[in-house]
């Protein structure tokens, strides 16, 4: 049973992720919680779960290009001395 939460968790958490990408709505995540909150705790803990890790690491890659994107700049600012 928790390969089955886990992979519909993992598609749905997916799923709200392109949505939320198209439509502009950064919480729609929480309002699908809320949904599976009422049939499902496990389901609902799951997919928040897939949710969170998914926007942590969009969230640490922004971070990594920002910070190339500096030290790029940084190092060409040195080059051209």
């Amino acid at each position: 049973m928790a390969g089955t939460i886990e992979s519909l968790a993992a598609k749905l958490a997916e799923d709200t992720m392109k949505v939320m990408d198209q439509s502009g709505e950064e919480r729609l995540y929480v309002e699908v919680g809320k949904v599976l909150a009422a049939a499902s705790q496990s389901l609902e803990e799951a997919y928040l779960t897939e949710v969170r890790v998914r926007l942590a690491e969009r969230q640490a890659r922004r971070f990594l290009v920002r910070r190339m994107t500096e030290l790029k700049a940084a190092q060409d600012r040195k080059d051209a001395q």
